[in-house]
């Protein structure tokens, strides 16, 4: 790339110059969208891309900066500049425009941090792109940073990483990072916490640095020339519309007081160096011609600063050291699992683009096929999974990893498994790489890029924006990250043979994962566990010895390890027959009919790609009809998995991919991939379905993983936890995982046998086919299907179906239990209110669009506004068997689940006003959006499978629901949307019918301090002429509900002998625990309206008395056969 290769495009009236790329970005074949690359005078780098036909417009900015920049003082800025960018600009101060302008256009938004970068993206209807992008522009060039957010903000940042306490991928991942050099930048804390974030505002509070005004409001303060040194034109902060007792509106409580604001200041002021236009690239995808995106762009982002920063960071330093090389860790889970992670230092992957060594390597180590690491350790009955990749860690360092999830055998032989893994790539340094090898892993990923399916727009905008930064030719920003070249010269096989040079045992560190208990028995005593800084977890740091180290270093001496062969699924036919079409068909037709099976088939009249997807569901009315049954069906599946892992590796390689999959009815068959060599494949897989012999060894590694995994299923989060069991409650005969677990235990090796031939000797079958199939392959497969199962037909009724169970009108039943994890913080509340029948197409729509409608206000006042916690959702929840549906509301929280039901009926009750008051245009724009939602084309074939099989599996057969959902909207009123709610959703509603779910943590909270007794204390002190700064004197504890023992500790501080006596400061202290008992915090577990509640106490007596909901019906009929219309 040189300079010629860009041209200036100069200033148009309002659009300020910019540098257009001239040469033409590659792309893949099948890519009917333009695109376009420009780059701002401030150094801003954008890439534009027109699609004509994309159901939504969408952005992503990606700016090279993450936690690694962090201040060493403060873990988490990155992160805590993320949350608090979003709250309000000088253009649009309202710090809820943006997501309540995303909503009203069928849209929404995210942000990440990472290491290395920090990304914020969105998506909305396509109209309103420029309204979107004026909004999300000012973040980056005029961003209010509320100081009326700031405590809200930091109680979000530390919600979120308490919400992560407990869950293993972030512990562990932490516990890595920790245990890197000293000194590295990798070894942060990301996410940071409350305490984190305000360390260095309170140790300059200790040494009397702060002023109590510092910052009051925004004013005064701030350097950069970009942030207004005046108070905001409009409050940014609206307060809660629903305020409970111990909320507060103050602004002097919102921005933190002195440390508040300190915090605030140093985010300010890191954010004016780090936040420099240079380092930032952007993505916009939308339906307007390039010229015009580019011109969007640069007048709405040439405001951004370029703040002479240099290039992107670049960390060259790796963090593994001498100290860190050569060792075993072992890791205390929280989860019931056996895993172990090998991990190497890599060269940064993204320069070595042409070649990708790191992906030459993975390639072999993470095979699945006869010869492989993966086959050899299955064998010894010691994995049951094994992952092999690069790992970005940061810009300028990576890792290679190898993990594997072991089996008890295997944990115990977990020298053997590490080992194993060692000769293996002992045999890569020692073996010659024909350069086939390289050519089908290039043919293979051409393949895969020139027949790429579409993605969603958001989603590929913030790959694209993520990718800009690689260092690649402008002109292969799309294809270099995609494609694999061919080994020319000796230059690729010299970048694998240098990064296999890395992979010794003398540069790796193995990660043991396990549960205390497991590690000691094993280890045959108690371990001296040390603790990880930032979530707790026990660990511990040995070298291997001498034995270990030499037979790691030796020869492979393994028979049973050796290359793989040549991939014989490489597609060869990739032939499309493409043709006009001047429209494409709604819906699948119905092309065969037996006693036994129905198909229907699509051709592909849109995508023109080489690829088919294909579902074939088996429903037997034995898969079910108990718990073991449902234990046995589920074991079939994972034993049919398991026996075609190393014959079907290859096809999934070649990009074709099948799964076999158990459910309350049954079994599915699912397909996908290139249609050359699918066929085969299907009736390969059904063939070992119906053939299925298990074996006790492969059994009882199936039922030892069965267990894990509902074992651990009670230590997921809280909320994960009262959505299934809300679920489970209003679902006619399931099962409960304990219920489950019970049976698995018993099943003995005959039994698994019995069950597959009893299930599938009399079953029905239903068959979607799509893509670039014909109508005759199609019916061809479907016949090869069931010629190899050969069952009997079901008779009539016998078919089973899912159907719900339906609250009756006027209830309100609670059911309160216990969150399992003991160690877990976080209670949850599922609220679910029941709308109504979803075949009642008015009814759905009005319903849909009401639930659309109370989505952001729900998050805006219980998430953003009252802090409840960080996991908050309201949307339409559809019942089992998808005939039933309703509002769900749920919230994760260290809040008692009483005082969260009362929250969110305190927020229900707001809604009524909300909607009474609603604008007609803004009702219309949620009109618009719904219909542009429900009028959106599928963007590929998997979508368009599942939008169709979802018609198929429920039974109602109704393909053109969507558009029929749109072509009614236009008629709905506000009036009939209000009637709804005052009807069925308000609290006080004639015809509510509700059931809450409280899962309540069992972790014993700190005693705290109620309001009123905080008060009264402060009255004992001013009664004792004690002359305190009481503002300042909050700031150092949550001034709602204070922690005992922080608040008594930091009254000890004022109270000191320079203030007071010692006797009268004892004396005061010491009337703290009468006045905590005078003015108790209350108990909010307990919901204070418990007299209009009926509890739930038995769950089968509750399930039992409530009406089922009635069997499916085709609701149209297509008239397909004899001939279908195709």
């Amino acid at each position: 790339m040189t300079v010629s290769d860009w041209k200036v495009v100069p200033q148009n009236h309002l659009i300020p110059p910019y540098n257009l790329f001239t040469r033409p970005v590659g792309k893949s074949q099948v890519d009917d969208r333009q695109y376009s690359v420009i780059r701002l005078e401030n150094g801003l780098t954008a890439m534009l891309v027109h699609d004509p036909c994309t159901e939504n417009a969408a952005a992503s900015l990606n700016v090279a900066v993450g936690h690694l920049s962090d201040p060493d003082d403060m873990p988490g800025l990155a992160h805590f500049c993320e949350h608090l960018l979003f709250m309000g600009t000088r253009q649009f101060p309202k710090e809820n425009e943006y997501s309540e302008y995303l909503s009203k256009n069928n849209g929404g938004s995210n942000a990440y941090t990472s290491s290395s970068n920090t990304n914020y993206h969105f998506r909305v209807s396509p109209s309103a792109l420029t309204g979107a992008l004026e909004r999300f522009s000012g973040f980056f060039h005029s961003p209010l940073f509320a100081p009326s957010c700031t405590t809200r903000e930091l109680n979000a940042v530390d919600s979120e990483h308490k919400k992560n306490h407990q869950a293993d991928p972030w512990r562990i991942f932490q516990l890595n990072k920790t245990l890197s050099k000293v000194g590295h930048p990798w070894s942060k804390f990301g996410t940071g916490n409350r305490a984190t974030l305000t360390a260095a505002g309170r140790e300059a509070k200790a040494r009397g640095k702060l002023s109590v005004n510092t910052l009051v409001n925004g004013n005064g303060a701030v350097k950069s020339a970009s942030i207004s040194k005046e108070p905001s034109p409009v409050s940014s902060r609206t307060p809660s519309p629903t305020p409970s007792s111990s909320s507060s509106n103050s602004e002097s409580d919102a921005d933190g007081g002195s440390i508040g604001r300190e915090t605030r200041r140093r985010l300010i002021e890191w954010w004016s160096k780090e936040y420099c236009a240079s380092r930032m690239d952007l993505c916009v995808i939308g339906r307007e011609p390039l010229e015009e995106l580019a011109a969007m762009v640069s007048k709405l982002f040439s405001p951004i600063p370029n703040r002479s920063q240099g290039p992107s960071p670049i960390i060259d330093e790796h963090p593994f050291g001498p100290n860190e090389m050569g060792t075993l860790v072992s890791v205390q889970t929280i989860m019931s699992f056996h895993a172990v992670e090998i991990s190497f230092p890599l060269a940064w992957q993204p320069p070595l683009w042409k070649y990708k060594p790191g992906y030459f390597l993975s390639h072999f180590l993470g095979h699945e096929g006869h010869g492989s690491l993966f086959a050899y350790l299955k064998g010894k009955g010691w994995i049951t999974s094994l992952g092999a990749s690069t790992q970005a860690l940061g810009r300028g360092f990576a890792m290679f990893k190898t993990t594997m999830y072991l089996t008890k055998n295997g944990f115990d032989n977990y020298r053997s498994v590490v080992l194993a893994t060692f000769k293996y790539l002992n045999l890569l340094r020692t073996s010659e790489f024909p350069r086939w090898f390289q050519s089908e892993i290039a043919t293979i990923a051409k393949t895969q890029f020139q027949f790429s399916e579409k993605r969603a727009a958001e989603g590929y905008a913030v790959t694209l924006a993520e990718r800009m930064s690689w260092p690649v030719p402008t002109e292969k920003l799309l294809t270099a990250p995609a494609l694999v070249s061919e080994w020319e010269g000796n230059e690729g096989e010299r970048q694998v043979r240098e990064a296999l040079e890395n992979l010794q045992v003398d540069a790796g560190r193995v990660v043991l994962m396990a549960k205390k208990e497991e590690h000691e028995r094993i280890f045959g005593g108690e371990k001296h566990w040390e603790s990880e800084k930032w979530y707790g977890t026990g660990y511990t740091v040995e070298r291997w010895d001498d034995q270990f180290l030499g037979e790691a270093r030796s020869p492979n001496d393994i028979p049973d390890l050796h290359l793989p062969g040549r991939n014989e699924f490489i597609p060869t036919n990739l032939d499309v027959e493409k043709h006009d079409v001047l429209e494409p068909l709604q819906r699948p037709h119905l092309i065969r009919q037996s006693g036994i099976s129905k198909v229907w088939y699509k051709k592909d009249d849109q995508f023109w790609l080489p690829r088919a997807a294909v579902i074939v569901d088996i429903r037997s009315p034995v898969a079910s009809d108990k718990p073991r049954a449902i234990v046995l069906t589920k074991l079939c599946a994972d034993l049919v998995n398991d026996s075609l892992a190393e014959y079907t590796y290859d096809a999934e390689l070649a990009g074709l991919a099948y799964h076999v999959t158990a459910h309350s009815l049954g079994m599915t068959l699912s397909l996908k991939g290139y249609n050359d060599k699918l066929p085969e494949l299907a009736k390969y897989v059904v063939r070992a379905l119906k053939n299925l012999v298990p074996t006790q060894d492969r059994l009882d590694v199936m039922k030892e993983k069965l267990k894990r995994e509902w074992d651990n299923f009670f230590m997921n989060q809280s909320y994960q936890l009262s959505d299934y069991y809300g679920r489970h409650m209003l679902a006619h005969q399931t099962w409960t995982v304990q219920e489950l677990l019970e049976e698995l235990p018993g099943v003995q090796l005959e039994d698994v046998a019995d069950h597959n031939r009893q299930l599938l000797s009399k079953i029905n079958i239903q068959t979607l086919i799509l893509g670039n199939m014909y109508r005759d392959q199609a019916i061809t497969l479907s016949e090869s299907v069931e010629d190899i199962l050969d069952p009997s037909p079901l008779v009539e009724g016998q078919v089973p179906s899912e159907r719900a169970l339906i609250l009756p009108e006027g209830s309100n039943y609670m059911w309160i239990t216990s969150v399992p994890n003991p160690n877990e913080a976080n209670s949850a509340l599922t609220y679910y209110i029941h709308l109504g029948q979803l075949n009642d197409p008015r009814h759905r729509v009005v319903g849909t669009l009401l639930a659309r409608i109370m989505s952001e206000p729900a998050f805006n006042i219980l998430r953003t506004k009252e802090q409840l916690g960080y996991i908050v959702s309201c949307s339409r929840w559809l019942l089992h068997g998808d005939s039933q549906f309703g509002i769900r509301i749920v919230v994760q929280s260290e809040r008692g689940t009483g005082y969260l039901e009362e929250r969110v009926e305190a927020f229900l009750n707001t809604m009524d006003t909300k909607l009474e008051e609603m604008e007609d245009h803004e009702f219309d724009d949620f009109k618009k959006g719904m219909q542009q939602r429900w009028r959106e084309p599928a963007k590929n074939l998997g979508e368009e499978a599942s939008k169709y099989w979802q018609h198929i599996d429920s039974g109602f057969l109704d393909f053109l629901r969507r558009f029929e959902n749109a072509d009614l909207i236009e008629k709905v009123e506000k009036r009939e949307v209000v009637a709804l709610f005052r009807e069925r959703v308000h609290p006080k509603a004639p015809k509510r019918a509700k059931l809450s779910i409280h899962m309540q943590s069992q972790k014993p909270r700190p005693p705290r301090i109620s309001a009123k007794a905080v008060e009264a204390f402060e009255v004992l002190v001013g009664e004792a002429g004690i002359s305190v700064d009481l503002a300042a004197t909050k700031d150092e504890f949550d001034q709602e509900r204070p922690v005992a023992a922080d608040f008594l500790k930091r009254w000890s501080d004022v109270l000191t002998e320079d203030a007071v006596s010692i006797d009268v400061a004892k004396d005061l202290l010491g009337r703290v625990p009468a006045l905590m008992e005078q003015y108790p915090v209350r108990d909010e577990n307990v919901y204070s309206c418990l007299a209009d509640v009926t509890r739930v106490d038995d769950i089968r007596a509750f399930k039992a008395s409530l009406d089922v909901s009635p069997p499916p019906r085709p609701l149209v009929d297509w008239g397909d056969l004899p001939t279908a219309k195709l």
